[in-house]
């Protein structure tokens, strides 16, 4: 049941997870009622159907920005490699 703060006020919701960038889990502040951005950006309750999905959805996630960095660090380099021209004097 909600807290009492809730029923007037309603929730105070604060970011507690960074699924991805678009996709946060949050919690309230005053009851503890845990939600997460669904499919179409808006909120729903967090279930363990929702946690497993986002408990993917982050391992996808940052594999994909790790490769995405390392690929970026390795094409800089060769970069710096490939560009270097001597100067002789």
């Amino acid at each position: 049941m909600k807290s009492l703060y809730c029923s007037f006020f309603g929730h105070q919701y604060e970011v507690s997870k960074n699924v991805t960038y678009h996709v946060k889990e949050y919690k309230c502040s005053h009851c503890n009622t845990q939600v997460t951005t669904s499919g179409n950006g808006h909120l729903t309750i967090l279930t363990p159907k929702y946690k497993e999905i986002n408990s993917v959805l982050s391992r996808i996630h940052n594999r994909r920005v790790a490769r995405i960095k390392q690929n970026v660090n390795s094409k800089t380099h060769e970069d710096v490699i490939l560009n270097f021209t001597p100067h002789f004097s």
